[in-house]
Parts: C-alpha cells; sequence; structure tokens
C-alpha cells in the first residue's frame, strides 16, 4: 500500500499510514528520526500548524538527470515568519554545472567548488523539516528532488505531505467554471508562477531563482492565500497534498 511514487497523489489516510510505517522501517538514524516526528493531526486548523517553506534551485527539471544545487528554508506559521531561523545551503551536485543552469540560478562554478554534497547538510536539513508542515510552490520539484537525492545518498528516501501554494493558485484560476470558460474563449491561462501569484496579492516582487528568498516568498504567499480565500480553522487536510 505505501509504495508511495514522488508525483503520485495521495490521500490524507495514505499519508499519515506512510508515515508511521516508514518510522518502523526507517534503517538510517536521520531518516528514522525524521518519520517518528509527529506531524500536526490532519483536522488541526491551519493557525495552529507549525510550517517550513522550502525551496530548491536545481540544474534541470528532471530528478533522475538533475541535481540540487541549493536549498533554503524558512520556519513560520499564519502569524510570524521565524527569520531567524531560517538556512541556507549551496551543495555540489553530482554532475557539473552547465551553462544554462548557472544563468537561471545564478550559482557557479567556484561556488559549487567549495560546496559540500547534500550528504554533509542532510541531517541538519531532515531536523529542520521534521514535524513541521513543508509548504513549496511547485511540489512536483522538491518533493521527487529530495526523495531521489536521500536515497542515492542513504539508501531510502524521503517523502512526506505538503502544502503546494501553486496548487491553491491553481484550484482558483485554473479549476473553476470561469477558468474552463477562459479556455474555451481561447485566453490564456492565467500565471500561477510565485511571481504572478504573489501580486495578485499585492505582496513585494522579489528576486526569484534563489532558494531562501524563494522560501520566504513562498511562506508570505500561503500568509495571503489564507487571509484571503480562508480562515485561519480551516483543516490542515482541506489544504495540504
Amino acid at each position: 500500500m505505501f509504495g508511495i511514487r514522488p508525483r503520485q497523489k495521495i490521500t490524507q489516510a495514505d499519508w499519515q499510514g506512510y508515515m508511521a510505517q516508514r518510522a518502523q522501517q526507517a534503517k538510517n538514524p536521520a531518516i528514522q528520526q525524521f518519520f517518528g516526528t509527529l506531524l500536526p493531526d490532519p483536522e488541526t486548523p491551519i493557525a495552529d500548524v507549525p510550517m517550513v517553506a522550502l525551496d530548491m534551485e536545481t540544474t534541470g527539471l528532471d530528478e533522475r538527470r538533475h541535481g540540487i544545487v541549493s536549498i533554503g528554508v524558512v520556519p513560520f506559521t499564519l502569524g510570524r515568519i521565524k527569520l531567524a531561523e531560517r538556512r541556507y545551503w549551496v551543495v555540489k551536485p553530482p554532475r557539473p554545472l552547465d551553462e544554462a543552469s548557472i544563468a537561471y540560478h545564478h550559482i557557479t562554478h567556484s561556488e559549487i567548488a567549495q560546496a559540500p554534497d547534500l550528504e554533509e547538510v542532510l541531517d541538519e536539513l531532515l531536523a529542520q523539516l521534521a514535524g513541521r508542515l513543508v509548504v513549496v510552490h511547485f511540489r512536483n520539484i522538491e518533493r521527487p528532488f529530495l526523495d531521489a537525492a536521500v536515497k542515492a545518498r542513504r539508501g531510502e528516501g524521503v517523502l512526506f505531505p505538503m502544502i503546494d501554494t501553486m496548487s491553491l493558485e491553481a484550484r482558483l484560476h485554473r479549476q473553476t467554471l470561469w477558468a474552463r470558460f477562459r479556455r474555451w474563449l481561447g485566453r490564456p491561462p492565467v500565471s500561477i508562477r510565485l511571481h504572478a501569484s504573489r501580486e495578485r496579492y499585492g505582496l513585494p516582487a522579489y528576486q526569484g531563482h534563489h532558494a531562501l528568498v524563494d522560501a520566504l516568498a513562498t511562506a508570505e504567499l500561503l500568509q495571503a492565500q489564507i487571509a484571503t480565500h480562508y480562515q485561519p480553522e480551516t483543516p490542515l487536510n482541506d489544504i495540504w497534498c
């Protein structure tokens, strides 16, 4: 039942069972501790949920061929962003950088040359994520890339529920009857990229494609989304995936 693939849709009940089973079966101590740290119950009001925004810059879009080059994490709640607890790592990917990825994330060969492998920061990263609901903008990057990278280094991966701010925007602007009507009229779809999504809520523009800055931008976006479209009492299982 719990042979979960990174891009497979998983229900809340599946996630609870998967996390509990992995806590029992994990062999690596850091992974065992990660899964053994309880997440909030799915019925917990979102205002009471401890969260952490996660963003990664990678050398491409396919976790089977590309690698992680930087990671940013920002712990937060609906009421407070904990900048003092933020963390940022540049890590060495398994293959050399190419010029296209450098132009995208601006991490250079010299930075990579001095960077550690993800293995050296992995325990600290997992400790930052443990017990918090991870928030990302487009889970099909962070979820499969982290799972693949951990599996390559520890022999077992890490999958966990997330709140995806892009998915929340898609509910509003891609999946409604109005959005379908716009498509029928041949209108271009509303952008749900991070910058465009923030702009709709009056949030300031940030320089994109820096993992720590984008993690902060994602945390702020979720706060705005909940304030505009949801309630502090909204249960976690209404918005996680």
